[in-house]
């Protein structure tokens, strides 16, 4: 196929057997045809890393960080281009879009810098006439496999410190995103990494990442996606004795207080519940409201979930966008199934809406009268519905907010400093937010989560250093 988007092994680019990629707003709208590698082609792309990584990892400090710094410059000039891009392939509004490529140049800029600040140390042995240094060195062939909900955003922040610090790459991104994925390693190349450095092979991960996890040249592999699939990897990992990194799901927690401000209550749950059509391993999806102020906050959230507008990403009106394939979506319906069998009311939504356009467009949908022991309210749905749990009073907020599988994200909503200050302390989560919506993080400080969230080091900020190097400590005798 003539205009078939390709992978691209050391440093040329190669066909493979041609998929349509489908925009989830119109059906009708092809955004182009990507190449899915085979075995025998993520090996290819195993082999060109490993040999391209000798010097890549003794390159110079400079080279480094010109390409990564071009990278992120060039990033930002086309993020209406890219984010419009995004917008087609994964669905979520043009807004969040042009601002997710916007975050992915902002990674790739500050990885930039860090390539000029790596820095070890130089200390004092106890043997007299003996000095001790500590650095740190590239880690070797680094495996990166990424999900569909943030095609752009969660490649930069695995890529760019990758590159930084002197790894050499291959990729594979999810199937159901590779244009985000195809441009950005498209702008890479072109900003100067010499052949073989990044390597990406789009396909099924049945085929393309089982090969990534079953070689023994891959020293290391990180993932974001499901708990099953990221729990396979890591076992995939520890055979070989490699490192290995897993962000996986969530079932984040957000408590609203009888003293919170409910305006800024039901903005954060609305924010973080529904936007990006609840397609974040970071949405608010358990709802833990105080006794006193639950009816009027289920209310008001009720008439808020009303006013979105649900429709197709690229139009300026709407706030949420389609769920990103019929998958997902049934997966959605049969939840919205379950949760009503289990007693739980069906507060608003969760049907699917007819648009102009033929897509996977569903209305959030909002449970109350939960327990948290119910299926809605233990696993992760990954759609754009929540469920409300009512406590009596802060302790038994706390309680139930911990009482998960996962621990990723936990938010709260109160204007009590008694209370802010108790919840950042022992919530189990990887991040806290007070007063803002469980989604929505920076990229200069640590992210990652406990328990079946994560496994490994933190991503981003120079936390990264932890994963994407080694440690090394020399000795000389004077």
């Amino acid at each position: 196929m003539s205009d078939q988007k390709r992978n691209f092994i050391g440093g040329a680019w190669v066909a493979g057997d041609a998929a349509a990629n489908i925009n989830p707003s119109d059906l009708t709208d092809i955004v182009g045809h990507y190449a899915r590698a085979d075995a025998a082609q993520a090996q290819d792309a195993i082999a060109a890393a490993k040999a391209a990584f000798p010097a890549w990892s003794r390159s110079g400090l400079m080279e480094r960080h010109a390409i990564l710094r071009r990278a992120s410059d060039e990033i930002l000039a086309r993020k209406e281009e890219l984010g419009r891009l995004l917008s087609r392939e994964e669905g979520k509004t043009l807004a969040e879009g042009i601002g997710e490529t916007a975050r992915a140049a902002q990674i790739f800029d500050f990885f930039a810098g860090e390539a000029l600040r790596l820095t070890g140390e130089t200390v004092a042995s106890v043997r007299p006439g003996v000095g001790v240094e500590v650095t740190r060195e590239a880690v070797g062939v680094v495996g990166i496999i990424t999900p569909w909900n943030f095609p752009i955003a969660i490649p930069a922040w695995k890529l760019a410190p990758a590159l930084c610090y002197g790894n050499t790459v291959v990729f594979k991104p999810a199937d159901l995103v590779p244009g985000s994925a195809w441009a950005l390693v498209d702008i890479l190349q072109r900003a100067g990494l010499p052949d073989g450095v990044l390597n990406l092979v789009m396909g099924h991960g049945s085929v393309v990442g089982q090969a990534i996890a079953e070689s023994r040249d891959v020293d290391a592999l990180t993932f974001t996606g499901s708990v099953s699939t990221g729990a396979t990897l890591a076992m995939e990992s520890a055979k070989l004795m490699r490192k290995s990194q897993m962000e996986m799901g969530g079932k984040n927690p957000f408590v609203v207080l009888a003293d919170a401000d409910l305006d800024v209550a039901v903005d954060c749950v609305a924010q973080g519940a529904f936007y990006s059509t609840g397609q974040r391993c970071t949405a608010s999806s358990r709802i833990i409201v105080e006794d006193a102020i639950h009816d009027q906050f289920v209310a008001a959230l009720s008439e808020r979930i009303s006013a979105l507008t649900v429709g197709d990403a690229l139009d300026a009106e709407t706030q949420i966008g389609p769920v990103v394939d019929e998958t997902q979506l049934a997966q959605n319906e049969e939840y919205i199934r379950i949760g009503e069998a289990e007693g739980a009311r069906l507060v608003i939504g969760g049907e699917r809406l007819a648009r102009p356009t033929e897509g996977f467009f569903q209305r959030p949908a909002l449970f109350a009268d939960c327990t948290n022991d119910m299926r809605i309210a233990r696993e992760e749905i990954f759609g754009p519905v929540a469920t409300v749990i009512r406590v009596a009073d802060y302790d038994a907020a706390l309680d139930v907010a911990n009482d998960t599988d996962f621990g990723l994200s936990a938010g709260i909503a109160t204007t009590s400093l008694k209370h802010a200050t108790d919840f950042k302390r022992n919530a189990e989560a990887g991040m806290v937010m007070v007063n803002l919506p469980t989604a929505g993080v920076d990229f200069h400080v640590p992210f990652g989560g406990r328990k079946a969230s994560s496994f490994g080091p933190r991503e981003q900020g120079r936390y990264a250093a932890e994963f994407y190097t080694t440690v090394k400590t020399a000795y000389t005798s004077a």
